[in-house]
């Protein structure tokens, strides 16, 4: 399965994004690599967040994309 890079763009609300798919790879150090040259050339108005994600399509990666995430529950000692 190919890894795909996008930006992440925020929208007017946190459930509203927009997914810009940048490439796609075969390799996770390939993706890797871009992904962490992309946020090293990113600027302090670049208003997107870098992320790889391992899916089977592209449909499904956006898909993953777009899913809500809970919050981890941290413990007292991770605070």
């Amino acid at each position: 399965m190919p890894y795909f890079i996008y930006k992440i763009f925020s929208g007017p609300t946190e459930l509203v994004k927009t997914l810009e798919k940048v490439d796609r790879y075969d390799n996770y150090k390939e993706a890797r690599n871009r992904a962490r040259s992309m946020r090293a050339d990113m600027g302090d108005d670049d208003n997107y967040t870098v992320k790889v994600i391992f899916a089977s399509s592209e449909l499904e990666a956006e898909e993953l994309m777009m899913e809500k995430r809970e919050q981890p529950i941290l413990r007292e000692w991770e605070k």
